[in-house]
């Protein structure tokens, strides 16, 4: 099938933008935006809103005290429910490493951070939003979410994407593509938790046996909490950081250490979480008290029919383009996992291909960003219209 009167003109703007979607990428990586900084990710999402006022969009926010305002912006209209796509505009990156690092190009690479993950995914999305604008011919509405606390589980964007999501008929993340040119069709979801341990002081001669060591606890537990993995069903968990104590010389009053689960299924994560609790609370060196807190969530992208028939359609798009787009499940987690929770057909990593992301080596390949862009806005063209 060739591209319709509809569809040439879309995609060949696209082609054309090449150099305005390496300049708007500058700006992004060079504006810091870690997930708690949020001047800068407001900062950043003001970058999205002047590009898309250029283009006649209108935005609308949906504020928050501490964390970047989420972002959405729709073009067209009608009775089909609409299309979504999605991002996040925060970083893993400290202040001050967009003037440490600055975007570059060497060869055919892009540099800098966060540009893969996943600032060239927000210029994606920005591109086909005004290609959208510019052309029409989409079935249905199209929306763009940009939000900015997804590095750190989305305590604030979770309930906007959900209401973003509830009613799309599809959605669309423009998570970095993978390295190997796959988009994602399922994720794990994680859930990150801090414990905290209370033992009893004492000085480690004089008076050892009138101490309760917490960090002999905390060692008992990560011992019992790594032994909960079972990598063939795809559960695991990590403790990542541990502290504690007080001086060489006394037995440790207090201990923390914060973990990582992984798992595929809610039923995999309740089972899972089930054990954790019972962890928690047993004493192995009697007298110590824990407190388990769940620090941040992300739920599953899980793999269904109707994921699987969205990716057929995308790739069946792509590979008309002459690129041929793989599947990849990952142990990564992202917000579309909230979304496809929801009930709506959802897939996610259509942004351009990178790698080593949260890395100082962090890059995105440079010719794959106008082929994800014409591909994803083919499959918004060529969505089915609502029954």
């Amino acid at each position: 099938m060739t591209a319709s009167a509809v569809e040439r003109p879309v995609l060949d703007w696209l082609a054309g933008q090449h150099g305005a979607m390496l300049a708007l990428l500058e700006t992004l990586v060079n504006t810091d935006s870690n997930s708690y900084d949020k001047p800068g990710v407001d900062a950043v999402g003001g970058h999205i809103r002047d590009f898309l006022s250029q283009h006649g969009i209108a935005c609308e926010a949906t504020s928050d005290t501490r964390f970047g305002d989420a972002i959405g912006a729709t073009v067209g209209n009608g009775a089909n429910r609409n299309i979504l796509l999605m991002g996040h505009r925060d970083t893993v990156f400290p202040k001050g490493e967009a003037a440490r690092r600055p975007f570059r190009i060497d060869g055919p690479r892009a540099f800098g951070p966060g540009v893969a993950d996943m600032k060239a995914g927000l210029v994606m999305n920005c591109f086909v939003l005004a290609a959208m604008k510019k052309f029409g011919g989409a079935p249905a509405a199209v929306t763009a979410l940009f939000t900015g606390d997804e590095e750190i589980g989305s305590p604030f964007s979770r309930a906007v994407i959900e209401r973003y999501s509830r009613g799309a008929r599809t959605v669309f993340n423009s998570e970095p593509g993978r390295a190997s040119g796959a988009v994602v069709t399922g994720r794990k979801g994680g859930v990150f938790m801090r414990f905290e341990i209370t033992g009893k002081a004492a000085h480690s001669g004089a008076n050892f046996d009138q101490g309760i060591s917490a960090i002999g606890e905390l060692a008992h537990k990560t011992l019992a909490l790594h032994a909960l993995t079972d990598v063939p069903t795809g559960i695991t968990l990590n403790v990542g950081v541990v502290s504690g104590g007080q001086t060489v010389n006394t037995v440790a009053p207090s201990a923390r250490g914060e973990v990582d689960l992984r798992f595929i299924t809610p039923a995999d994560r309740a089972a899972t979480m089930a054990k954790v609790e019972a962890i928690m609370a047993n004493s192995y060196v009697p007298g110590t008290r824990t407190k388990l807190e769940i620090t941040g969530e992300f739920l599953p992208l899980v793999e269904t029919g109707d994921g699987k028939g969205l990716y057929q359609h995308y790739a069946a798009c792509a590979r008309e383009l002459g690129r041929e787009v793989p599947a990849e499940f990952t142990g990564g987690c992202a917000d579309s996992g909230f979304a496809a929770a929801t009930g709506v057909p959802t897939i996610c990593g259509v942004g351009p291909v990178g790698g080593r992301v949260h890395s100082p080596d962090e890059y995105m390949e440079i010719e794959t960003l106008v082929p994800r862009a014409q591909a994803l806005t083919l499959a918004i063209l060529r969505l089915a219209r609502d029954d």
